[in-house]
């Protein structure tokens, strides 16, 4: 099967561990993905606290404080792919799962889904972190796939990465014996000012590499910035610690074939707290 990534890109996401993908799905597939959010959000409408029912228990939709019928802030929805056809295909197959395949295939597997949205003027940020000491894996080739449902900038509250840091140190997420969920406060001004934005157009998307530091400011504008995100890993990256977001798709090889091998890697850290809440929003909110 031809790439779809050229070299240059390749070389790009392994030299800065992220990469802009314009056009990662196609029309009808950003036109079911926003239709499908927008009834996700009027039902939010209905409810004062979080709601909805996962594979284990925990709420499907989580809901920013201050959450009402007038102001929604419906700021996280877990495994859309269970909820929703549009996700799953997707998730399945699209010019995305095939660039993925293009960086850590050719045998790739699905681990997980959730969407991260900022409604317009809510106040979710996302603090400084690496997504592999949330779900750590026997080899780090583990690609978080961002796709932009809206036109995504610095003022709607855009994904800020710090080029080059996939290469660099697992920074703990435990400060003082507690699970903080983001690098350690002293550190954040320095990621700051060495993260650069990831802007794009609709239907574009950020491939990410799983020990990239990244974090977002909140939403202070007119405009939404919704995120649907889908999580892969190499077919031979077995996951060392529970999902945070359990699915019945998790595990399922979507591209390649499945080898039954497993390929290792040194590194050492912490064990991840799994969030007692809905989602990791909270672990950062309380620490």
């Amino acid at each position: 099967m031809p790439l779809t990534l050229s070299q240059d890109e390749i070389d790009a996401f392994n030299r800065d561990g992220y990469l802009l993908l314009k056009n990662a799905v196609d029309a009808e597939q950003l036109t079911a993905m926003r239709a499908q959010f927008d009834e996700w959000v009027e039902e939010s409408r209905k409810h004062a606290d979080n709601f909805g029912e996962t594979i284990n228990g925990k709420p499907r939709f989580d809901l920013e404080p201050g959450h009402n019928a007038d102001h929604p802030r419906l700021r996280r929805v877990n495994a859309p792919v269970e909820a929703g056809s549009a996700y799953r295909e997707t998730m399945e197959d699209s010019r995305m799962t095939d660039a993925v395949a293009d960086l850590i295939g050719p045998n790739v597997k699905f681990h997980h889904s959730k969407i991260n949205s900022k409604l317009p003027h809510t106040n979710t940020e996302v603090k400084y972190h690496q997504d592999f000491t949330y779900t750590p894996h026997s080899n780090p080739d583990v690609v978080t796939a961002l796709v932009m449902l809206d036109d995504t900038d610095a003022e709607n509250g855009c994904l800020m990465v710090v080029p080059g840091s996939h290469q660099g140190e697992l920074y703990s997420l435990w400060h003082g014996g507690r699970f903080t969920g983001a690098v350690a406060e002293e550190l954040a001004p320095e990621m700051a000012r060495k993260a650069v934005p990831v802007m794009g157009k609709a239907g574009d998307a950020c491939l990410m590499h799983t020990r990239v530091v990244h974090g977002s400011a909140p939403n202070r504008s007119d405009k939404r910035r919704v995120l649907s995100i889908f999580v892969y890993t190499a077919e031979d990256a077995v996951p060392l610690s529970p999902n945070p977001m359990p699915n019945v798709d998790e595990g399922r090889v979507v591209r390649g074939e499945r080898t039954g091998r497993i390929r290792s890697v040194a590194f050492d850290l912490q064990a991840p707290e799994l969030p007692q809440g809905t989602s990791f929003f909270e672990q950062q909110e309380r620490a």
